[in-house]
């Protein structure tokens, strides 16, 4: 296969991975609507579990299980685990558009992590375009004194715990992704326990069916951008997974009659402008390696 034809490959998978995980919030955000967080991390993660069974004995349960530094993968696991919570928690009160906006910053706010947490050196250029980013999502949250809801600051600080997911993702970089699917649907699933005594509605035969394919559907979305990112190389696909917000626009309209409002709009407008300036950063420094700048994470929907 030449470069251009894994390119176009990749890119395709990409755009099918993203419609995969848009289709699986539309579910989410309807089945939120009758069902809690928790029975729908419960569910969904014990049918992922299932359908990624054959992999994970293909793989070896003791390599599944005694993956490279597993502190890190708890720390992952936990936020990620939340992160999920979140993200199914603010859909139950806000527009798929919004939700979406606010969780696309987590690459900004990874640059403000990684310097802070990690003392990675952020060349001037990256912090202009995480300045960028930061101004879009002020203006997402339109900062009046209505638009500072609990459901709008819950998103906030869920894409803030994507951005750390990110971050702890590349340090386990050399770890299999079915050890990093396993680990994180693993631990969606106790959390889904955990949270059962907070409220349990005994679905219908058909909406367990729907909480099931909940699970498959992002299980088959994480899959398709996993293999999209070894197609191709991560700057040439990285930029198609903004067309979450586009999904968003749409299926938030079409299936729930949300439309955004204009400082949303102009917010994810910054976001988005600020994501791709950060990705095409990334590229000049690859084709340029001995310029001291740092790799910016790529983001994957949980």
């Amino acid at each position: 296969m030449t470069t251009r034809n894994a390119s176009l490959i990749g890119i395709a998978t990409m755009l099918l991975g993203i419609l995969l995980f848009s289709l699986n919030d539309v579910m989410g955000k309807w089945l939120v609507s009758t069902y809690t967080p928790g029975q729908l991390m419960l569910v969904r993660s014990a049918a992922a579990l299932l359908v990624l069974s054959p992999f994970i004995l293909k793989q070896g349960l003791r390599r599944t299980l005694r993956p490279e530094r597993p502190r890190l993968q708890w720390l992952r696991v936990a936020i990620g685990a939340t992160e999920s919570t979140l993200f199914y928690v603010c859909v139950a009160h806000l527009p798929l558009a919004d939700t979406m906006t606010l969780w696309m910053a987590a690459p900004i706010w990874a640059v403000l992590l990684a310097a802070l947490l990690l003392g990675e050196k952020v060349d001037p250029a990256r912090w202009v375009a995480a300045g960028l980013g930061f101004l879009g999502v002020a203006l997402a949250l339109a900062p009046t004194g209505a638009s500072f809801s609990p459901p709008a600051l819950l998103a906030l600080a869920g894409s803030i715990l994507f951005a750390a997911l990110l971050i702890a993702g590349r340090k386990l970089r050399g770890t299999p992704d079915v050890t990093l699917v396993a680990w994180q649907t693993f631990g969606s699933l106790l959390l889904g326990i955990a949270l059962l005594p907070f409220g349990w509605v005994m679905p219908t035969p058909r909406d367990f069916g729907l909480l099931a394919l909940l699970g498959i559907v992002a299980l088959l979305g994480h899959l398709c951008v996993t293999r999209s990112l070894k197609l191709a190389e991560a700057s040439v696909v990285a930029p198609y997974q903004y067309t979450f917000i586009i999904w968003a626009l749409l299926f938030g309209w079409l299936f729930f009659g949300d439309w955004p409002t204009v400082p949303m709009l102009c917010g994810a407008a910054l976001i988005v402008a600020a994501g791709l300036a950060l990705i095409l950063l990334e590229r000049r420094s690859v084709r340029a390696p001995s310029l001291p700048v740092r790799k910016v994470p790529i983001p994957q929907q949980p």
